[in-house]
Parts: structure tokens; sequence; C-alpha cells
């Protein structure tokens, strides 16, 4: 009997680790404690908690309400709050425990500022060092050195997944407290265009039906793959000879409009609506990962993500390995033969005004095929669709309720 009891307790054990790991809340870890209330509401305030939340091993250095007070009486814009915030998530697990066994006494923490590609140089990472005497102190990593915001105790903690703890007051950064243009005053043609994807971003440009599209979603939430120079130059011909309605729906097909950071790409698969999405014209991709790699995949081809040019809330900018292929406008032999060339009045010929908006309900008609457009097959039903896209979802529970139902079905075996 003592040995079934063991096992029980055993099995509960591994039952209760499984439920709590990788489901943690930072708004709900600080709503129990009232002298955090205004970080906590910041960290919603800026949609830095969702990030936070989706992430394991990181350590949160929390912020009292005198803290936030010092550091919210300068009336920084809302973007520049959440980059001072971001510095202040470590990608990394410290731990009271923790941080007084650091090797060599002195550890070096990238901070979600940095994940965001926004942070130059060493601007994102934190210093941390533990001093004789039991103090342990923070500063960003481009201070001089200065280390004055000291470690004040732990706050919340799930073992290697999540630490909250307070520091005496902010981490100072001249980079971070820069002031930050609002979304829509964001130049994303100029940060594709200095980030190797310049020959995609002046394509864009000359594009103004696509470039408006990509406009009108960038403040509601818009995610953007770029090619990068060399692949795109040499698709260019084929990309010519398109109508001029579907060079604005090949455009728009490498812009989602909602935001997706890469943690998000890297947890979630399935089916993905583009800019380019207008009822029947499905325009749409598989978001598909295998450990850190990232790939976005048609019937026509896959390309993979190969960096971030930037990821901060609601705008994400992705480079690609190759130039991603709609099967509205291309078939599998496209990747070897271009299409054939469209007659100039068609491509010259003028277009209706479309309403754009985040649900891109267009006015326009949806592209004809072109003898390189692929039939539509059976598996393109939108209940395939919808089966394959909702299977993405069933998957991410599935381990958890395989895991729990086994445990029952062993306890229930022993009793």
């Amino acid at each position: 009997m003592g040995q079934r009891q063991h096992l029980l307790l055993l099995i509960f054990s591994l039952v209760l680790l499984f439920q709590t790991s990788n489901g943690h809340n930072i708004t709900r870890l600080l709503a129990k404690h009232p002298s955090l209330s205004t970080f906590n509401h910041y960290l919603t305030l800026t949609h830095l908690a969702p990030e936070i939340n989706r992430r394991t091993t990181i350590t949160v250095l929390a912020l009292d309400n005198a803290a936030m007070s010092s550091l919210l009486v300068k009336n920084p814009s809302i973007f520049t709050v959440k980059n001072i915030l971001s510095l202040h998530v470590l990608l990394d697990y410290f731990g009271a425990r923790k941080l007084h066994q650091i090797r060599d006494g002195t550890a070096l923490a990238a901070t979600m500022f940095q994940a965001t590609g926004v942070a130059p140089g060493v601007s994102g990472f934190v210093n941390i060092t533990d001093f004789k005497g039991g103090k342990v102190g923070f500063g960003p990593e481009d201070n001089d050195g200065n280390l004055n915001s000291l470690f004040v105790k732990s706050v919340e903690e799930i073992p290697y997944n999540i630490s909250v703890i307070q520091i005496s007051k902010a981490l100072p950064s001249a980079v971070a407290e820069a002031p930050t243009p609002g979304p829509s005053e964001l130049n994303i043609t100029g940060i594709m265009s200095a980030h190797g994807c310049k020959v995609f971003a002046d394509t864009l440009l000359e594009n103004h039906e696509a470039m408006g599209t990509y406009e009108d979603n960038v403040n509601g939430g818009l995610t953007v793959f770029c090619p990068l120079d060399d692949p795109f130059k040499a698709f260019l011909p084929k990309y010519k000879n398109l109508t001029a309605s579907k060079k604005a729906s090949f455009l728009e097909f490498f812009g989602v409009p909602v935001y997706q950071s890469l943690s998000m790409l890297k947890s979630n698969n399935g089916l993905v609506n583009t800019l380019a999405t207008d009822g029947a014209s499905k325009f749409d991709f598989t978001v598909q990962n295998e450990g850190e790699e990232v790939t976005l995949k048609t019937k026509i081809n896959t390309v993979k993500i190969t960096g971030t040019l930037l990821d901060e809330q609601p705008v994400a900018i992705y480079t690609i390995d190759k130039v991603l292929m709609p099967k509205e406008l291309f078939k599998a032999s496209a990747l070897s033969t271009a299409p054939a060339p469209a007659p100039e009045e068609a491509a010259d010929a003028p277009k209706g005004s479309k309403s754009k908006s985040k649900s891109k309900s267009k006015t326009k008609a949806a592209p004809t095929p072109d003898s390189d457009s692929p039939a539509e097959s059976p598996d393109d039903d939108p209940a395939d669709q919808l089966a394959e896209d909702e299977s993405g979802g069933m998957f991410l529970g599935a381990d958890r309720s395989i895991a729990v139902a086994l445990s029952l079905f062993l306890v229930f075996f022993l009793l």
C-alpha cells in the first residue's frame, strides 16, 4: 500500500507540474501586489503582457509605483514606455537564489528590448552583478558600468519558467528613452530598404494601390515578409508580366493584417490570411515551424524566415530567403518558367477604387487566373481550410490532455 501511495503522489505531482509549466500570466501574478499596480497597468497598456505570457525562461524586473511615477513624470509616449519596460524583461531566468550564485559575480542578459531589433549594439543587454554584502546591482550594458538599480526582493517565482523580482529604480537608457514614432509614422519601406530588401521596397513604392493597403493597416497591426534583394531581383521578370491588378495582389500577399511576433510565429502553425485575401481569392499561406526555424508555405513553394528587421507591436517586418508564390497567380512550373506576358492594355487599364481596412473588404473583383494559374482543386474547399486551420489549435492542447488522461487512468488502475 505504501508503494502505491508513493506512485499516486508522483503522478499527481507530474500532472501539476505539467499544468503549471508554460502557463504563467504576468498580470495575475502582479495583481497580488498593489505596490506594483502601475507597472502592471503599463505592461497591459503597451501590450508587453501577452508577449511575456508567451515566453518561458524569463525574468521581469518590476518597478513599484513610486519608481514608475519617476519614469512617467517626463510624459514619454506609450511607444517609448514600451521600449523602457521591455528593457526590464530579461530573456533568462534569475530567481533570488541564482542572483547570489552568479558565476564570477557578473552576468549579461539579453532583454525583450534587444529582441525587437531596434536596440543598436549592446544597448538591449543588462549587466547583473552580485556585490559583496548581499547586494545585487542592475544596469544597461551601455551605461558605462553604472549599476545604480538594486535588487529589492523576489515577488513571484515559478522555477525556471518566470521570475518576477523588484528593483529599486528604472534602468536608465538613452536609447530606450528616445522619442519613438507611432506606427503611422514608421517608414516601413525605409526599414526594408536599409536592411537588404530594397528591391522589394522600391517595387512596393511604385505600386500605389498595394502601398496604400500596407499604410492603411499599420495602425491596426501589420506583419511583413520581405524577400531579400537577390531572389526578388531574379523574380522581377515574372512580376513584370503580371497584370496591374495581379501586381497589386502579389505585393499585398507579403503582408498580414495582424501583428505577429517571432515567438507567435514559432508557437502557432496553420493557414494565415494576407492583405491580398479577398473573398474567393484566398491568397493565403501556411506557417510551419521546426525548432527555431519558421517557414512559409504555399502549394507552389516554401520559404524560410531569415531575419527580423522590426518586431515592435503593432508592426513586425521579417526577411525571407526566397519569393513566396501564391497559387492564385502561379503554378508549380512557374518556378522554372516565367508566366506568359499579359496584354499591354490590361496591365495599363485603369482600376476602380477599393476600400481598404484591416478586414480587407475590397471592392475590386478577384483576378481571373492566367494560363500560369493553377486550377482549383477539391482540397481548396473552405471546409478543408477550416479543418486545417483548426488542427493547429487542436494540437496545442493535445499533449496536456493526453498527459492528464494517462495520469488519471494510472490512478484508477492502481486503485
